[in-house]
């Protein structure tokens, strides 16, 4: 296993294109600049000692030896060891409402979108918990087992959208039948499900679900995106905005948030309910009552010794800098007297017109 100590110096790659860019424009530039004093050719003639190829290969010294430099200063580190860690915390699995209401923006920047960063703060004050990624509209899929790879988890996170889903409503049930099975089913407890959703449920089998999967050891908790008096439903093309959703009448559709029904779900599923904001989605309140939930240990492998490999990366980025210093941009004059494709140097111009006349006058 690869990991990075300092991994915020790897922005500094992000100039290696506009060294790139910078490149290309110089070398253009050059070559317009020689255009205006005469034909190529002859330019060439004049100038037998400049290479043509040698900036470019001093630049990709260059380019090179930056990109390990940087690579080194993060220090790139090696897993050496793997040991069994054993820890205590439960199984967590996240059900995201992904359905078309869930664009609308009575919670900023919208309802979705306001999830997904609560959840990437949730995970940052988890330690030895396993967190599973459940999506759900009219169907519901597993977008990520249970795992104890936070950084996982935020990856399939961000890859979040609407659009994921083609089958459109907001079926609970679905995701919780979908969790119950991602569980161990031997375990009765350790298990908790936290929906994420604004409650408009086009199904009737949300509560027996739950009350089912709470038989089960499975304790859900329920958040509330959105606000009871509603709001429209942004419609998009190309990435812009067109308008809002409408009915088949013309009118502006309003997606209203069912505390309801998400109240009847937590309480049937003996966990919480909590209604977002714009200042506070309520995932610490949720995070509280695991707290308070007894804990299961768990065996897991990880890299408990690591050995830095940044002299090799330095050491080879220096290399190639000191090579790069070293080349020049003109011929060897080794290569210029081979003369490959038969040009004449002006030298040697002009001793073979001096040879000529020599031989005339001994003629």
């Amino acid at each position: 296993m690869i990991r990075f100590q300092h991994s915020e110096y790897l922005y500094a790659l992000a100039i290696l294109p506009l060294l790139m860019a910078l490149f290309w424009w110089s070398r253009r530039q050059r070559t317009k600049a020689l255009a205006g004093f005469g034909d190529s050719a002859l330019i060439k003639l004049l100038f037998p000692d400049v290479s043509e190829t040698k900036p470019f290969w001093k630049f990709i010294l260059f380019f090179c030896g930056y990109t390990f430099l940087i690579v080194g200063l993060s220090n790139p580190q090696i897993g050496t060891k793997l040991e069994e860690v054993k820890r205590e915390g439960v199984n967590i699995i996240i059900a995201l409402d992904v359905s078309n209401s869930m664009r609308a923006e009575d919670l900023k920047p919208n309802r979705l979108e306001r999830a997904k960063q609560a959840i990437g703060r949730m995970l940052d004050k988890l330690s030895n918990d396993r967190i599973g990624l459940i999506v759900f509209a009219g169907e519901a899929y597993l977008q990520l087992p249970l795992t104890n790879d936070y950084g996982a988890v935020k990856m399939f996170l961000s890859a979040i959208e609407t659009s994921i889903i083609p089958t459109q409503g907001t079926n609970i049930g679905a995701a919780i039948k979908l969790a119950e099975k991602s569980f161990n089913a031997e375990e009765k407890r350790y298990k908790t499900v936290v929906v994420i959703t604004d409650g408009e449920d086009h199904e009737n089998d949300a509560i027996k679900t739950i009350k089912d999967a709470r038989d089960e050891g499975i304790i859900v908790h329920t958040i509330g995106m959105g606000s009871p008096e509603g709001s429209p439903i942004p419609t998009y093309a190309m990435g812009m905005q067109t308008g809002y959703r409408k009915d088949r009448s013309g009118n502006v559709i309003l997606t209203k948030l069912n505390e309801k029904i998400l109240q009847e779900c937590a309480a049937a599923g003996g966990g919480v309910y909590v209604r977002a904001s714009n200042t506070e989605v309520g995932l610490n309140i949720v995070l509280d009552e695991i707290g308070k939930m007894e804990k299961k240990e768990f065996g897991t492998k990880v890299f408990t010794n690591f050995e830095d490999r940044f002299q090799y990366v330095l050491g080879f980025a220096l290399l190639l800098l000191l090579w790069e210093m070293l080349v020049s941009d003109r011929r060897n004059e080794w290569w210029r007297k081979l003369n490959l494709f038969g040009h004449i140097s002006p030298k040697r111009q002009k001793s073979s017109s001096s040879g000529t006349v020599a031989e005339k006058e001994i003629a």
